[in-house]
């Protein structure tokens, strides 16, 4: 096959950009779903990031309902198996159980997915539900990173994290239940934002309200791409219960503009979790380069009670898990969750949320706006509360203490286990406050390390704002300038 563009040339352009050449008649959505397709073949035997690849959507763009006049003019998109459905396409949501599982309906996200003129030609891998920090079950697949492919990416927007690293597409959905768009982001060295509350619809089958920790989103490498997503694809569906709100100037021109001096905090002491000494002094680099632009940085932490908000935060889940797993499992017949087709973790967290009470769910509900409130008296004072993406190293493949293959008889010492690597990126979800994580580290590994910066309520573009200042302030060179090992444009 004969493609339309050199892989280096593939790889030196963003959304946007690609989109530009569509509109000025340079490369047609057609050519750019035969390069991203060639893309995934080129890199994922070594990556395992993608699931399947819908050839029909490859041969004819579109043919589903993409908009070519959409700011994306027809450029190729990879939905993660688990969200927002693809009507007439399976969403296995990386389960056996789920296999063969077809969606007969396009989501309200998936309308305005295509309404931006993004073209979905394929899903990628997610750890099963969504409820682990890695996608890495043998029986199902085992997403590796394209730094390092004895490491994980992280999750649980796995395969997406892969695909953008590696260069195969500039940008990808993902979604976030308690920093499943930044954690692996993180690993990989891709920008990722978790929005607040009110800005991408769940519609139909949950709101912000039911759905209350889940957010989606996307992965890219430049800050006007995820600016222009955000733009296009905001917005609630007919009967949302919370309000959805629209910002005062696009994002994609707020960028345009630094921000003003900013307050920004450094913290990474939340109650009994710290980062790794390494990472401690990542975070504290990533603080100099912002110094240097202007900005007043120094050390604080909000004064919430952490200790019980990751406990309040692990009963959300617990909570929440056992019914969406009910959810799944009565269609198919089933009065528990099949030993064989279900990992065994996530069988034993359905266990435990079967007998979740009122009374408890509103305790729980009583430490969420504790901690909110808590988050926004910091922003009255701060604007940008800057953290590591991870506490630790991210791990190599294998590593099944945080796997839904884990043997641990305990689900809360499970759970607090995640949060001793995850430590920073679950409460923002609890609070429904926006965070964004930037490439601008290292692991002593070689791996990228993210550096999260938090917003309070709605201000995401002031994050957007803040990161594109720094992609101007590098000459556009996350990463350093670096490409991971395995990426399209490698030998």
């Amino acid at each position: 096959m004969t493609l339309a563009m050199s892989w280096e040339e593939w790889a030196g352009q963003d959304g946007l950009g690609l989109a530009a050449l569509v509109r000025q008649g340079k490369l047609t959505p057609a050519e750019l779903a035969a390069q991203a397709a060639a893309g995934i073949a080129r890199v994922d035997p070594a990556l395992s990031g993608v699931v399947e690849v819908f050839e029909d959507a490859v041969a004819d763009p579109l043919r589903d309902g993409t908009d070519p006049d959409g700011p994306f003019a027809g450029l190729p998109w990879l939905m993660k198996d688990l969200g927002p459905t693809v009507k007439g396409r399976l969403q296995e949501m990386g389960s056996r159980l789920m296999r063969g599982h077809r969606a007969t309906a396009d989501a309200w996200l998936t309308q305005k997915i295509r309404a931006a003129g993004l073209n979905v030609i394929g899903r990628t891998t997610t750890p099963e539900f969504g409820c682990c920090s890695s996608a890495e079950n043998p029986a199902v697949y085992v997403t590796r990173n394209p730094w390092d492919t004895g490491f994980t990416t992280n999750g649980s927007s796995a395969g997406t994290a892969a695909m953008v690293a590696a260069g195969v597409l500039p940008l990808s959905h993902a979604t976030d239940g308690g920093g499943s768009i930044r954690i692996p982001a993180g690993a990989c060295g891709n920008l990722g934002l978790k929005v607040s509350r009110g800005v991408f619809s769940i519609a139909p089958g949950a709101s912000d309200l039911t759905g209350l920790v889940s957010i989606q989103g996307c992965q890219s490498r430049t800050v006007r791409d995820t600016a222009a997503f955000v733009d296009a694809c905001r917005g609630g569906a007919p009967g949302e219960f919370m309000p959805y709100w629209t910002p005062d100037e696009a994002y994609t021109t707020l960028i345009r503009r630094d921000p003003r001096q900013l307050r920004i905090a450094l913290s990474h002491e939340w109650g009994d979790y710290r980062a790794a000494p390494h990472f401690v002094a990542e975070l504290e680099r990533a603080g100099r380069l912002l110094e240097s632009l202007g900005h007043h940085v120094e050390w604080a932490l909000p004064t919430i009670d952490f200790r019980a908000a990751f406990a309040a935060q692990t009963d959300c889940y617990i909570s929440n898990f056992a019914q969406t797993v009910n959810n799944l499992i009565a269609p198919l017949g089933h009065a528990r969750p099949p030993a064989d087709l279900v990992e065994p973790m996530n069988i034993r967290i359905w266990e435990a949320g079967l007998g979740f009470s009122f009374t408890e769910r509103a305790r729980m509900q009583a430490v969420f706006n504790a901690t909110s409130r808590g988050f926004g008296a910091f922003f009255e004072d701060w604007d940008i509360l800057l953290t590591p993406v991870t506490a630790l190293p991210t791990p190599v493949i294998g590593t099944t203490e945080y796997l839904t293959l884990s043997d641990n008889p305990d689900v809360r010492d499970w759970f607090a286990n995640l949060w001793r690597n995850f430590a920073y990126t679950p409460l923002c979800n609890l609070a429904g406050i926006p965070a964004l994580s930037m490439p601008l580290g290292w692991q002593e590994s070689g791996l990228p390390l993210g550096i999260q910066a938090i917003g309070g309520q709605a201000k995401d573009g002031l994050l957007l704002q803040l990161a594109a200042q720094i992609e101007r302030a590098l000459g556009g060179r996350w990463n350093d300038g670096r490409r991971p090992a395995v990426h399209v444009a490698a030998g």
